[in-house]
């Protein structure tokens, strides 16, 4: 089978080695750290401008340009990960997948948030409860 081939059958286009994805662990815990607080900022703000409009109140001006704003920020997070095919899991958790090939198949490399180092991975739809040790 010649490489064209073999790349026709992954699922993602970028394989990490185990440094190349430990070295994007301080970028990823940012994000995912801006991802939470944007959420539940989006959160408040979609309640209050549900309020505005159901009191018939107004919805311009600053409050509707922040939503947006924050709106923005976050399809940006998400580009982040999609970019470079980051998957992630679990947003409370800090769960992510790097895409990876061990022993010449489509893994994810499996790090949560926390650990300083990547010492799992998983079948790319095995779930949380997938993960096993890279030893």
């Amino acid at each position: 089978m010649s490489g064209e081939e073999g790349r026709r059958r992954h699922r993602f286009r970028h394989h990490y080695s185990v440094a190349e994805a430990e070295a994007l662990i301080p970028r990823v815990t940012g994000w995912l750290m801006e991802i939470r607080i944007l959420r539940q900022t989006l959160q408040r703000q979609d309640e209050r401008l549900l309020e505005l409009l159901h009191d018939l109140g107004d919805q311009g001006g600053s409050r509707v340009n922040d939503w947006i704003r924050n709106l923005d920020r976050m399809r940006s997070l998400a580009d982040e990960f999609s970019s470079r095919e980051l998957q992630i899991e679990d947003v409370e958790q800090g769960l992510v997948g790097f895409p990876a090939i061990r022993a010449g198949r489509e893994v994810l490399l499996s790090w949560q948030e926390g650990d300083d180092r990547i010492e799992f991975w998983k079948e790319p739809d095995a779930g949380q409860a997938g993960r096993e040790p890279l030893g």
